[in-house]
């Protein structure tokens, strides 16, 4: 019935045709024999009427013969096109209909250089191909829309849709079905409040970058890298990315944040970002998009995790006895280190040990982050909580008024005053061994298991150093308060007077009775406490011996710097209305003297040593200003060591020193008692 039906069009067609060019070659008959018999009667002056005839003749046979001949290869392609390419469309044969619309075309551009079709014809087939282009597109884009169509139909697809002319389509549509079949396997994964949100995060992952994968692949070889399309799949796939990382931050991380669940969000984070990386070898990196997301909640969880450190140590602190003790889990006080060697374990008071327990937990939770680039905030965050418990311990020292600490952070947290020497330099234990060995310590450790090669290393250790530098100054903090109220206790009685001051100094000329010559109350006191914190902190700084040095010295230090700033004292000295006397002068050299004796080696750096010569060289000018010669009126220098030897010995118990011996391992071990007793030789040059 097809064939026949076939047949029928086909000869009704022709039919038509021939008509039609009958019409036209009797019109074209009867012009040329106008045109001709107008040409030879004024050639030759023959007859027009015998032209005619010999014309009609001529043209008639020519009818006679175009009725005689088969019908040209053109016209049967032509009218068997529009059929053949309705079976192709129908059998979805592509590759072949694509053939045969190409040929189509040249066909109508063969035809219409060399004529052999009408303007009209070529206008037909031309829209018919047009017509037909349309109908595949559209069944193309219907096929790759079905859920049932395969990674191979798909592709097959997109290139024949390109092959059609319409690129952005294809594309468009190539990258529609992978979102359509990603939302399809996203329906089968639910989160679970039972469900452990690294399950869901990984099964998600899965899917999601997997498509993104397949897209990739797909697009290239369709597309290859032609700048236009790879732009739409960038944009694509960022969308895919971000629509992923909310689902996680929806169902993940937010319940983690919120919890302080730190370590679960950072295995979250770090499983989603562990898929990312897979496209990076394609040449595609979706971590930053996906860390856009993540890093306000990973920040929450830091911050609750964090708080809770701060609020727990605060909480201990105040029912701390400042009592020092080895760690409450029944560790022996000397443990085997990673190197096999015996360790001694650390000493500190309850809150610090908790302290110190929170912080390594911390860090096993945070490990992942520094692979992350995340580290960064977090060692910012433990810098926080430790200057916060610092100020707590410095809260706890006798004597501490508020603008001296920072309390925020702290609450309402009272803490228990450190009343005895021994307690508050417990308190000082606990921040030096905090900043100088536990928190670096687990530091590294944490560092460890992320290591990093050339200038990314550099970096690191760099940012390291420099925490290290800001954990030692907040230790400062506390050292300092430590010696500001132990040096104001010193100095001032509880009535607010002063202890050192330039009465004590100037009246010694004015009395009738010999003095008692031995070093002033103060400065004897000032050793009394040096030497008495020295012994406690010989038993509380084992192994950190250069701690407690550095402690005495900065105590040494600040009672020094004081005499030498204290404007009123060098007032009364220089400018007041009585002179500083003989009596007077020979006390402040055997205090100066002293000091220099007992502080050497153990309680004086270089530079409070330079600052007593120069507190030496201002009274002594001063003395000179009134006409008198120092030298004339001070004894030698032999009788001030032994003075202040003697001193010594009585207040420490221990038997005489020579003259220039000192501890050979003390930080200043070239200060010895012969320089120190040219002071006056330095003044007087």
């Amino acid at each position: 019935m097809q064939i026949m039906l076939h047949s029928s069009v086909f000869w009704y067609r022709t039919s038509k045709e021939i008509s039609d060019l009958e019409g036209e070659l009797l019109s074209v008959r009867n012009l040329l024999s106008t045109q001709s018999a107008l040409i030879h009667g004024l050639s030759e002056g023959v007859q027009i009427d015998s032209l005619s005839t010999g014309l009609e003749g001529s043209a008639e046979q020519d009818i006679s013969t175009v009725e005689d001949q088969e019908p040209s290869e053109i016209w049967k392609w032509y009218t068997d096109f529009p059929d053949m390419l309705d079976v192709l469309l129908a059998e979805r044969r592509v590759d072949e209909a694509l053939d045969a619309l190409d040929e189509a075309e040249q066909i109508a551009a063969d035809a219409k250089q060399k004529g052999t079709l009408s303007m009209a014809d070529i206008l037909a087939l031309k829209r018919a191909i047009s017509e037909n282009r349309q109908k595949l597109a559209d069944q193309l884009a219907e096929a790759a829309c079905q859920s049932s169509t395969c990674g191979v139909e798909l592709r097959a697809a997109a290139s024949a849709l390109k092959r059609l002319g319409d690129g952005p389509r294809a594309h468009s549509l190539l990258l529609s079905a992978h979102n359509q079949r990603l939302q399809l396997n996203m329906q089968t994964i639910q989160p679970s409040s039972t469900s452990y949100g690294g399950a869901y995060t990984a099964s998600l992952a899965q899917q999601v970058f997997r498509v993104i994968a397949q897209a990739l692949s797909d697009s290239a070889e369709v597309f290859g890298d032609e700048p236009a399309y790879m732009s739409e799949l960038v944009t694509w796939a960022t969308k895919q990315a971000m629509s992923f990382s909310l689902l996680v931050k929806r169902h993940a991380l937010a319940s983690c944040a919120a919890g302080g669940g730190l370590r679960a969000a950072a295995e979250c984070v770090k499983i989603a970002l562990g898929y990312s990386e897979l496209l990076v070898a394609r040449g595609l990196s979706l971590s930053a998009v996906l860390m856009k997301q993540f890093r306000p909640s990973v920040d929450q969880a830091l911050d609750s995790n964090l708080r809770r450190i701060e609020e727990s140590t605060a909480a201990l602190a105040a029912a701390d006895d400042w009592v020092l003790t080895y760690p409450p889990t029944g560790i022996r006080p000397f443990a085997r280190s990673s190197a096999g060697s015996l360790a001694l374990q650390p000493k500190l008071s309850s809150s610090a040990h908790r302290f110190n327990s929170m912080v390594q937990d911390f860090f096993e939770d945070v490990g992942p982050l520094v692979s992350l680039q995340l580290g960064g905030s977090a060692m910012d965050g433990l810098l926080k909580i430790f200057d916060s418990y610092v100020n707590l311990l410095i809260s706890a020292l006798p004597g501490s008024v508020d603008d001296e600490v920072n309390l925020e952070g702290l609450g309402n947290k009272i803490v228990r005053m450190a009343e005895t020497e021994e307690e508050q330099l417990a308190l000082l234990a606990n921040a030096s061994l905090l900043a100088e060995e536990l928190l670096p310590r687990a530091a590294m450790k944490l560092y460890s298991m992320n290591p990093v090669r050339g200038p990314d290393r550099q970096n690191r250790v760099a940012e390291q150093r420099e925490w290290k530098r800001k954990l030692h100054r907040t230790v400062d903090k506390l050292r300092d308060s430590f010696c500001r109220q132990h040096a104001l206790d010193l100095i001032f009685t509880d009535d607010g007077d002063s202890h050192l001051s330039a009465d004590m100094y100037i009246n010694m000329d004015n009395t009738v009775e010999d003095p008692e010559w031995v070093p002033s109350l103060i400065f004897q006191e000032l050793y009394g406490k040096l030497n008495k914190m020295a012994s406690i902190a010989a038993d509380i700084f084992v192994g950190r011996e250069r701690f407690a040095t550095l402690l005495m010295m900065r105590l040494t230090e600040t009672v020094m710097l004081w005499l030498s700033e204290d404007q009123s004292f060098w007032e009364e000295i220089e400018e007041g209305p009585r002179a500083l006397g003989p009596l007077g002068l020979q006390q402040f050299y055997l205090d100066m003297q002293f000091v220099i004796l007992f502080g050497q080696g153990r309680f004086l750096s270089r530079h409070v040593h330079q600052v007593i010569l120069n507190i030496i060289d201002r009274a002594m000018a001063a003395f000179s200003a009134t006409g008198m010669d120092p030298d004339r009126v001070l004894p030698s220098d032999d009788w001030f060591i032994d003075v202040a030897q003697e001193t010594i010995s009585r207040i420490s118990g221990k038997p005489r020193v020579a003259n220039g011996e000192r501890e050979v391992n003390s930080p200043t071990a070239s200060v010895s008692a012969q320089s120190v007793s040219s002071a006056r030789s330095h003044s007087s040059s």
